[in-house]
């Protein structure tokens, strides 16, 4: 070392000197006055009014400690709901982090294993996790991730005996399996691939279950046992996150059987967890619990929006477009917005209300959606709402060869198509674009289920169909082979079955349909009449190819009777026994114009009612539809007739259980 290195080492030593014995002298001066605000400071609630008021006069009293600066940046974070407000809540949390470690090092530093010497400290060191945990909540809300990651390796550096609220090491977990899709070169502490950050955040946990063994030595004599036990139910709950993710099922079950007696079990990934392996009657029990859990949390509801997709695939889009509609009005404008309106869409869309759908996507893309409390991010937000316009847009071509029976003679319906095909060839290129610079699809996109997918398996057929069929037939071969959820095993079945029919092998197709469908005990049927619809879509399809006429009309039936809503966007063309009550051929007229056929020499084809009737000078029509075997598929509604052409469209979609959601009640109020 020379010497002028050695003078300024000195130099730097020297003042480092007075600054502690300043800071020490500032802490004896205040002494008084620091004295009076712990004492004030007891039974204060930081996060109402009270708390604001509290800060700004221990502010005034004592700039220089630590107290006042913490309690404002708590009630502000506490009222935070968007960038602005966490950023603003960021400053006075770091002010109160800077003094905690400036007049109280030695305090923080502190380990003991004698119960009267911690409770000397424990404030302070209480003090300190807490307001670095709001801190960490802070940046993180504000995709400061830099500065997340400098800030947990701060509060390990104190070692601390026991991190009351913020354990760093699990911290490091989540914001590492949080950005697993990046690499070092957006994020200094991350890894070259999603693989290699995976393994460090596990590693992160296991060094964070050493430390809490480590640290048995001083705390059992300090903490009670119930103490230790939460410690290491939260490295479960993120060893849980981990395994779910990279479908380790039996791993990560393991963890959630460790966490089931502890009073904080993970109903909400419980349900996600149960979700990917097609358990939906288990996901829906555990949303339920979830939903009593985290009543009153101001970000995204996951329980809420994984429950809108359980409610899709039950075959009731309608009680899912109600509850998130349920779910915007009460969180207004707040984190969560923007996802509850992408769940909105998507059951409008399976309910067959492609104009109502769009209008919410839309809202969804013009929200800033702050992604807080979750590792769902802007990736998916944007994946979710482009894929649900593209199979918007694919829609909307059906829709129009749907209300035009003779499109193809019409040159305003088929120009019309002409621009939609144009629109949706574009949307198709987007969402591939994106799925292509996506580093996780093959384990969230094409594995049909993932905890990290924000889609419906069903939607993502719509982005797959048509591209590389021979890619995708391995794939799902390969999955059939290797995947650990065997009821998942019919999906890739069904899967394997569409690209046959891509490939024209239709009859290849059909016995693995049929087959797929004698696993009677592997399909739930109340919770699965999506798959079921496809499944006969499917098989329908395959029939009409081979000729097979009864098995074409038994399985077109079956379409109907379980999932109606989606025969007016199939290339199936739907069938109705048709009876008329009182005439109005106007209507009728109209009705028939649709591309549906009427009356046909089928034994399995639903039986439709229309009635109509005059009271005065206002006209209506009734309708109803039971299918084949006389169960009632759409209950009567009457239409008074004012447009026809709305009349007309109204029993048109009608017929398929099709009705406008600004119609229905709110499912609180009784509707």
């Amino acid at each position: 070392m020379n010497y002028r290195v050695t003078y300024l080492l000195y130099i730097c030593l020297f003042w480092a000197g007075i600054h502690s014995v300043s800071a020490q002298a500032l802490v004896q001066k205040n002494a008084a006055k620091r004295y009076e605000i712990d004492a004030k400071r007891r039974g204060v609630d930081f996060t109402k009014e009270e708390g604001l008021a509290a800060s700004r006069e221990f502010v005034r009293v004592d700039s220089t400690y630590y107290v006042g600066w913490m309690i404002q940046g708590i009630y502000l974070s506490e009222r935070a709901a968007d960038y602005s407000g966490y950023k603003n809540a960021a400053e006075p949390l770091e002010k109160a982090l800077n003094l905690l470690e400036a007049d109280y090092a030695a305090e923080l530093r502190k380990r003991t294993a004698d119960a009267m010497e911690y409770l000397k400290i424990y404030k302070f060191q209480s003090d300190y996790s807490n307001t670095a945990s709001y801190l960490f909540q802070a940046y993180q809300n504000t995709e400061q991730n830099e500065k997340s990651y400098t800030l947990l390796r701060r509060v390990q550096r104190w070692n601390m005996q026991k991190e009351i609220v913020l354990n760093a090491y699990n911290m490091l977990s989540w914001i590492t399996h949080r950005n697993r899709f990046y690499t070092q070169r957006t994020y200094s502490f991350l890894k070259g691939d999603i693989q290699a950050n995976e393994q460090l955040a596990n590693n992160y946990l296991d060094t964070a279950l050493m430390r809490i063994n480590t640290n048995l030595n001083v705390n059992k004599t300090v903490f009670p046992e119930s103490s230790l036990l939460f410690e290491l139910q939260s490295v479960y709950h993120y060893k849980s996150i981990l395994y779910s993710y990279n479908f380790e099922i039996d791993s990560a079950q393991y963890y959630f059987a460790l966490m089931e007696e502890s009073g904080i079990f993970p109903y909400n990934n419980y349900g996600t967890f149960s979700a990917i392996q097609a358990k939906f009657r288990e996901a829906a029990e555990s949303y339920e619990a979830a939903s009593m859990q985290e009543a009153g949390s101001k970000h995204l509801q996951e329980w809420a929006y994984y429950s809108s997709l359980i409610d899709i695939y039950k075959g009731d889009p309608l009680h899912a477009a109600l509850n998130m509609r349920d779910m915007i009005r009460a969180s207004g404008s707040t984190p969560g917005f923007g996802w509850y309106n992408i769940a909105l869409a998507r059951a409008c869309m399976y309910e067959g209300n492609i104009e109502e759908s769009q209008k919410y996507l839309d809202k969804a893309a013009q929200f800033k959606e702050l992604h807080i409390g979750t590792t769902l991010g802007k990736p998916h937000y944007e994946f979710s709402i482009n894929l649900l316009g593209l199979v918007n847009k694919i829609h909307k071509v059906k829709q129009q060869k749907f209300e035009d029976k003779n499109w193809w003679w019409h040159p305003g319906t088929l120009y019309s198509i002409a621009v939609l095909s144009t629109e949706k060839y574009a949307q198709q290129y987007l969402v591939a674009n994106q799925l292509a610079a996506n580093p996780e699809r093959d384990n969230v996109v094409y594995r049909l289920f993932a905890t990290e997918s924000t889609v419906s398996w069903d939607e993502i057929w719509f982005l797959i169909k048509g591209y590389s069929t021979n890619y995708f037939y391995k794939k799902f071969e390969e999955q059939l082979k290797t995947d650990p959820r065997e009821r998942v095993y019919k999906y890739f079945n069904l899967y394997l079955a569409r690209i046959e029919m891509e490939k024209g092998q239709y009859k290849k197709a059909e016995q693995r349909l049929v087959q797929t469908l004698s696993f009677t005990e592997d399909i739930d049927e109340v919770y699965e009449k999506l798959f079921l619809a496809r499944v006969y879509e499917s098989l329908a399809i395959c029939a009409d190819k081979n000729d097979e006429d009864k098995l074409y009309q038994q399985s077109l039936a079956q379409v109907y009777s379980l999932y109606p809503q989606l025969l007016p966007y199939s290339t199936l063309k739907p069938q109705f026994k048709l009876t008329v009550s009182g005439t109005n051929e106007a209507i009728l007229d109209g009705i028939k114009k649709y591309n549906i056929k009427w009356n046909p020499d089928n034994a399995f084809a639903p039986h439709a009612y229309l009635v109509f009737a005059a009271d005065g000078n206002k006209k209506s029509v009734s309708y109803s539809v039971t299918d084949f075997q006389g169960n009632v598929i759409v209950k009567p509604v009457k239409v008074v007739i004012g447009d026809k052409e709305e009349a007309i469209k109204t029993v048109a979609y009608g017929l398929f259980n099709i009705q406008s959601l600004d119609a229905q009640p709110d499912i609180n109020n009784g509707g």
